[in-house]
């Protein structure tokens, strides 16, 4: 697979609890993905550049939608606190055979609304397991 465009993308949670099967948040507009690590400076007098050595990885991102009143959407996983199974596909038409990322996530959940806008939901989330690729 090369470049692909973004509609097919798709983010998968166990909305209804943590032990619950994975699906489809309904009306996301965009998600994100973002791995890092902590590094921490170990420059020394007398070294010519700064030095770091890397810590523990992270992964964590954010997602944007239109609000649903047929859906929960994130609100459960929001409000419960506890971690949801997640599958992010960047095109979920090629289904289980990649390349897609898992693991379970916290979530956090928020609407705004105004005058001039349609309603939309936003949230983040963050790792509570290691976030692996597959594909």
């Amino acid at each position: 697979m090369a470049r692909i465009h973004g509609r097919d993308g798709r983010l998968y949670v166990g909305l209804a609890s943590s032990t619950a099967d994975a699906e489809a948040v309904v009306n996301l507009t965009s998600w994100d993905i973002s791995f890092a690590a902590d590094r921490v400076d170990v420059t020394a007098l007398g070294d010519t550049s700064k030095q770091y050595v890397q810590g523990l990885k992270d992964a964590q991102g954010n997602f944007n939608g239109w609000y649903d009143t047929a859906s929960a959407q994130l609100y459960t996983p929001a409000n419960d606190g506890d971690a949801r199974r997640a599958y992010w596909y960047p095109d979920a038409t090629v289904g289980t055979a990649g390349p897609y990322w898992f693991g379970t996530a916290f979530f956090d959940f928020s609407v705004s609304v105004g005058v001039a806008d349609a309603v939309n939901v936003s949230g983040s989330w963050a790792a509570a397991s290691d976030i692996s690729r597959v594909g």
